[in-house]
């Protein structure tokens, strides 16, 4: 009876089919909307964290050893605090993004109100001290909690809740980087892996009104600023290739650093959170006097590349300055993502590719921005896995719209890359990680989920009646969309390409079972 109750709900929406997503996508606005405000004073408090930081540590090194000795005793202080933040709300902590991935797959449930605060006050600490962590991943986190808030504050179901948390992620990513139409991609490319008009609606409504509300307090200038950039000649090319190759090395050596860096927290020296978190904020600290350019997200990194000399020795060190401090920042397990500092070791791993190919001749000077830019989108792709995504992001963030060739060729050069060395999707990975460490799954009538596929040119279900399917065990086909046409499915209803399918399950492998039957070419 309880299954029947659940699901009379769903059966009226998918029965009102336009209504429904109309509704979606009004809803997505209101997301919208209210993920730009939260995200808006995330981004301001982050920026004024960084400046005051900037102007403590010019006092600092002129100041005397008390000074300087409280300055660390704060840190420690701080490590404390949000060591007591991550035990309050352990899916708080880290990137969010893995978190967000599990809800619209039903294998996690989260308390969005205490995540909201517990992520933007361990965020706001955590990123203003220093730490090498990016605002994209708790922005995208931060979204989606705001879109599961309201759903539950209006009464929705868990299917219409996982298109509002999509809707959110997509919102959020759109106001942490000032750019729309990626925030759009990533919840369709990353998130659903779904290209559905019911996903795109609320994501791409939700996008817009929070990137429009951002714009309003930061104005419509892109994230990264390069002093110009050159239209790219066809003649250089082959760089796609070249950097695709190498970049993709780079993307698959980052995802290794960010799985196995808790074996190193694992070591019985950290005992407990606060020594993580202390021993990566005490790290901070010495670099704030030393090297403070690896500080932080990377943002201001980014736009003074094309500022600084032509050496390699100072691009390879501050890539592998970055690169370490980012795997530390992250391993401490505080609330921060690693997005932004991922397309800032792009940056610099693609900048020293391009020193070398002027220095050697290959290339004149004044196309190193290029470089950088390519090798931005390629390292989010071999990272990642969503080449789309990373294209369409860093034209945004960099406004260089005429780069789509260069940057869809290096970013499928790099992904192709990255899979024949074995590399996977990180996020998923982390995801499969996080499970891993449960004590046990969700109860059935949580996991309980309607799930919406589509069905591939080409896959085993292509053209098969649907009485003929060998289906996974503990789902239950509920409808079928194609087109304008509503179906109700039974034994001789022949499926399509192209149709939507909408699945009843309650265990997250018969739910990746059926995407693999449905959506994936037959061998």
């Amino acid at each position: 009876m309880q299954v029947k109750l659940d699901i009379i709900p769903v059966i009226r929406n998918l029965n009102h089919w336009p209504r429904f997503r109309l509704r979606l996508f009004a809803e997505g606005a209101w997301v919208g909307l209210l993920s730009g405000i939260i995200i808006s004073f995330f981004r301001w408090t982050l920026d004024a964290g960084t400046q005051l930081r900037e102007y403590i540590y010019t006092i600092l090194v002129a100041a005397g050893p008390v000074e300087n000795g409280l300055w660390f005793l704060l840190l420690l202080a701080v490590a404390a605090l949000l060591a007591w933040l991550k035990k309050i709300e352990p899916e708080a902590s880290g990137s969010g993004i893995p978190q967000v991935k599990g809800i619209i797959l039903g294998v996690i449930r989260l308390r969005w109100l205490r995540i909201i605060w517990v992520k933007l006050v361990g965020g706001i600490l955590g990123i203003g001290f220093g730490l090498s962590l990016g605002r994209e991943g708790p922005s995208i986190q931060l979204g989606a909690m705001t879109a599961q808030g309201m759903s539950r504050a209006l009464g929705r179901t868990r299917m219409e809740e996982r298109y509002l948390i999509t809707a959110g992620a997509s919102a959020g990513l759109a106001a942490a980087f000032n750019a729309p139409l990626a925030g759009a991609i990533f919840a369709l490319e990353e998130l659903h892996r779904n290209f559905s008009s019911v996903v795109l609606a609320p994501a791409m409504a939700a996008a817009l009104v929070s990137t429009m509300t951002c714009r309003l307090v930061f104005g419509r200038e892109p994230i990264f600023h390069f002093g110009g950039l050159p239209p790219f000649p066809l003649r250089y090319m082959w760089l796609a290739v070249v950097l695709g190759v190498v970049i993709g090395i780079g993307g698959c050596i980052f995802n290794k650093g960010l799985i196995n860096v808790r074996h190193f927290y694992n070591l019985p020296v950290f005992r407990n959170d606060f020594m993580r978190i202390g021993f990566a904020l005490v790290v901070a600290g010495i670099l704030g006097y030393v090297f403070p350019q690896v500080l932080g997200g990377g943002n201001d990194l980014i736009n003074s590349l094309y500022k600084l000399p032509l050496s390699l020795t100072l691009f390879l060190t501050l890539l592998v300055g970055k690169f370490l401090f980012t795997l530390i920042s992250y391993g401490c397990g505080t609330p921060g993502g690693f997005f932004l500092p991922m397309l800032v070791l792009g940056a610099l791993c693609g900048g020293s590719v391009g020193i070398v190919l002027v220095q050697t001749g290959v290339i004149p000077d004044y196309y190193l921005s290029n470089i950088v830019v390519i090798s931005m989108a390629a390292f989010f792709a071999a990272s990642v896995h969503a080449p789309v995504t990373g294209t369409i992001l860093i034209m945004e963030m960099t406004g260089s719209y005429e780069h789509l060739l260069v940057l869809c060729t290096a970013s499928m050069i790099a992904l192709v890359t990255a899979q024949l060395l074995g590399g996977q999707p990180i996020y998923d990975t982390l995801l499969k990680l996080s499970l891993a460490k449960r004590h046990g799954p969700l109860p059935s009538s949580q996991r309980r989920n309607v799930l919406e596929f589509t069905v591939g040119s080409g896959s085993p279900v292509d053209g098969k009646y649907i009485g003929r399917i060998e289906w996974p065990d503990h789902v239950a086909l509920v409808d079928i969309k194609r087109g304008t046409e509503d179906i109700v499915p039974d034994y001789h209803t022949r499926l399509c390409a192209g149709d939507y399918i909408y699945v009843l399950t309650d265990s997250i492998e018969s739910a990746e079972a059926t995407r693999n039957l449905v959506e994936r070419e037959n061998a």
